[in-house]
């Protein structure tokens, strides 16, 4: 299970931590699925920069209850 929610959380952080540059300078390209997401769920139009903040605070909370976790 520890494994799995550092897996989880990492991704998470990384997708967000990329979509907040994006955000800033626009020729940075690297994992654009999260562009993709955010197209798709259109009450995040116009809050492109905010949703991908909350995607990094979500991978970095989801890293932290992986480091509590203890192992069986």
């Amino acid at each position: 299970m520890k494994k799995l929610l550092e897996l989880v959380g990492g991704i998470l952080l990384i997708a967000g931590v990329c979509g907040v540059i994006r955000e800033v300078w626009p020729w940075f390209r690297l994992m654009g699925f999260t562009d993709w997401l955010i197209e798709k769920a259109g009450f995040l139009q116009g809050w492109e920069l905010f949703a991908h903040i909350v995607i990094a605070v979500l991978g970095f909370l989801v890293l932290m209850i992986a480091d509590g976790v203890r192992k069986a």
